[in-house]
């Protein structure tokens, strides 16, 4: 009998093991169908630039970059939902609008268009920033919460240790299961 369930348990570790494995597999296919995808959006708009002339079919090119990027970047985050992946995403699309915002620059001149790279890299800054910073609290949060659970955890054994038997061990049973 025991074997017959060791051999059931291992039947079901195997078929979950695959589960998540298919799973992993469907959301790699997935993230790779959208870049896929993004790639044929902006061939299809670069093609469209191609009956402008001079800045305008530059600035068309950057514009469609930048439909590419946040497109990619999207895809990015839903496949790996990381604060890593969030950093990268918002550098990766900051840094392609700074690119078309430098281009619309060009149609401008002197003064002018010296204050608009400014700015425009001036905002590049900022939105690589606030990630940066999104990233930071983030952490922070995650780190004020495991405090907070540990804190509440040695707290709840202490009021266990005034309990003794089977009260004690479930008790402690209980603080684990919520602190742990």
């Amino acid at each position: 009998m025991k074997k017959i369930i060791s051999i059931l348990m291992i039947s079901v570790a195997g078929f979950a093991a695959s589960f998540s494995f298919a799973a992993t597999d469907v959301a790699k296919a997935n993230f790779k169908a959208t870049e896929e995808r993004a790639e044929a959006d902006f061939k299809v708009a670069k093609a469209k630039c191609d009956a402008l002339k001079d800045n305008a079919k530059d600035v068309c090119v950057e514009e469609a970059k930048v439909v590419l990027t946040r497109a990619k970047a999207e895809a990015l985050v839903n496949y790996e939902n990381t604060p890593k992946n969030h950093v990268k995403a918002a550098t990766d699309v900051a840094d392609a609008e700074y690119a078309l915002a430098v281009e619309k620059c060009d149609n401008k001149s002197g003064n002018d268009k010296d204050v608009c790279k400014k700015e425009a890299k001036a905002a590049q800054k900022i939105a690589i920033a606030d990630a940066k910073a999104g990233k930071k609290i983030f952490d922070a949060k995650v780190d004020a919460l495991s405090t907070a659970l540990d804190a509440n955890y040695k707290v709840a054994i202490e009021k266990c240790d005034a309990m003794s038997g089977p009260s004690k061990d479930t008790c402690i049973a209980a603080a684990k299961k919520q602190y742990k």
